[in-house]
């Protein structure tokens, strides 16, 4: 599926292949064959850049030809509950149009409707180039913040009840943190390409970056680096939480079972004397009484054995 988008000053507003103009968007969303083959009979776009974010373990990277730029980087995506992953984006940019091609629905593009006219340009393909980036990096931080307040309700979870579910879901938050450790180095790799490229003749024609959008472009590089710091802050107490609560979850069995050991002691000490007080052979007591007898001195004895193992702290 693909629409076509052009922004001027008041609206946004959908083409056709028909009624395209210079400046429209590209929006491909999980496109068919004949899909990509139509866009880049089109646009001029080769085929192979607009298939290149169609691959799921695609990198963050930039290709350059005579005529084209292809930008691709690595956005966050939900997978469900406690799940994160990245995605590819890709984005080519020519002399005329701006082309996104990305394998699902994300909220990265979502955030650029007709709503939000005003906020963004099709036809400055730099800027917008920029916006989508700058979109993805605060997208970024906004799911590390929520994974943060996950981790602390997983905290105050198992801090009263040791269950493996919640183990279950710091190993799935710990996952994304991974995934997105991985995708925002690499996507600062491209930014600091980008950067580079400005002062770039070669790429003039398809890059033209103003004073505002140099600064656009920084603010990109700033908010990944904290993106990146803070995964790496969150990953470092996500994994002293684990240690800490894995040790937390031995120490507790060791006391289970020092309890059933101790258990196991105290009661097979009546076991034991009513055995021997059973047998059918002459015993002490063996006349009246000696059921009582037996009784008491089995209490005492467990009473004793008990105060002893308490004392050493075994229960």
């Amino acid at each position: 599926m693909f629409k076509i988008y052009r922004s001027n000053c008041t609206d946004l507003y959908e083409l056709t292949l028909q009624t395209l103009e210079r400046g429209a968007w590209f929006n491909l969303i999980n496109p068919t064959s004949a899909e990509l083959e139509q866009v880049a009979a089109t646009t001029g776009s080769p085929l192979d850049f607009l298939k290149a974010a169609l691959d799921e373990e695609e990198r963050s990277r930039i290709e350059l030809e005579e005529n084209h730029m292809l930008v691709i980087t690595n956005i966050p995506v939900t997978r469900g509950h406690d799940s994160y992953d990245a995605l590819p984006l890709g984005i080519v940019l020519t002399t005329d149009y701006i082309i996104t091609i990305c394998l699902e629905s994300n909220e990265v593009l979502a955030d650029f409707k007709p709503e939000n006219h005003r906020l963004f340009s099709t036809f400055k393909k730099t800027r917008f180039l920029f916006q989508i980036l700058y979109k993805s990096a605060t997208l970024y931080l906004k799911y590390l913040k929520q994974i943060n307040r996950r981790t602390d309700e997983i905290e105050r979870y198992l801090r009263r009840s040791m269950q493996n579910e919640e183990i279950f879901q710091l190993l799935e938050l710990q996952k994304g943190l991974t995934y997105f450790a991985a995708s925002l180095r690499s996507n600062g790799i491209v930014l600091e390409k980008l950067l580079r490229l400005r002062s770039t003749s070669q790429v003039q024609h398809l890059i033209k970056m103003y004073e505002e959008d140099e600064d656009l472009l920084e603010d990109v590089i700033i908010e990944n680096k904290q993106a990146i710091e803070m995964v790496e802050m969150y990953s470092r107490i996500m994994n002293g939480m684990m240690d800490t609560f894995t040790s937390i979850i031995s120490n507790n069995l060791n006391r289970v079972m020092k309890f059933l050991a101790s258990m196991t002691i105290i009661l097979a000490i009546p076991t034991m004397v009513s055995s021997f007080m059973g047998m059918n052979v002459d015993v002490p007591f063996g006349g009246n009484g000696g059921f009582v007898i037996t009784l008491l001195f089995a209490v005492a004895v467990t009473a004793l054995s008990a105060f002893g193992l308490w004392r050493k702290g075994m229960f």
